[in-house]
């Protein structure tokens, strides 16, 4: 069994995406006639996540301040590897806790303090594997040659996609 989620509206927060939000929350801000549509796109979108917390999406910038002694960094930092490994759990119990592998990946994935936090969370339930960085136009560039030599057909996204 496969499955996921979609990370721009739903899950963890990462270091520029909001994840989940308390419907209510989001519904009463959306009307609140303070932000046009577009500015709570870029706020869940870009502007969110650690960007709208800490005011930076840089691992290594976050951890320097907790080591500096910022409690509030390392409490959004906690909270963030806190809702990562939430959604791992979630995906587990789906999955019959027959999981293989948990992998990591991303640029925070070189962070060895937000990695051990989730990791200790986590490594009950499989061997974590670890794959630091961002491969986003490496697979955009394989899709496109899949698409060019005929062996996918393209998709075009009209109203799956918000942003």
């Amino acid at each position: 069994m496969i499955d996921a989620n979609n990370a721009s509206e739903m899950g963890p927060f990462s270091p520029e995406r909001t994840g989940s939000l308390p419907v209510g929350d989001l519904v009463r801000l959306c009307y609140s006639g303070k932000y046009t549509l577009d500015e709570m796109k870029i706020k869940i979108k870009g502007k969110g996540g650690l960007m709208s917390y800490l005011g930076t999406t840089d691992g290594r910038k976050i951890e320097e301040r907790i080591k500096n002694g910022d409690e509030y960094a390392e409490l959004i930092y906690s909270a963030m590897a806190y809702q990562i490994g939430k959604e791992i759990g979630a995906m587990a119990t789906v999955l019959e806790g027959k999981v293989d592998n948990i992998i990591l990946t991303g640029g925070l994935a070189y962070s060895e303090y937000l990695v051990n936090i989730i990791k200790d969370m986590i490594e009950f339930i499989a061997e974590v594997v670890i794959y630091p960085g961002e491969d986003e136009m490496k697979a955009l560039n394989e899709g496109v040659l899949r698409v060019l030599e005929g062996e996918e057909k393209e998709k075009i996204y009209e109203n799956e996609v918000l942003y």
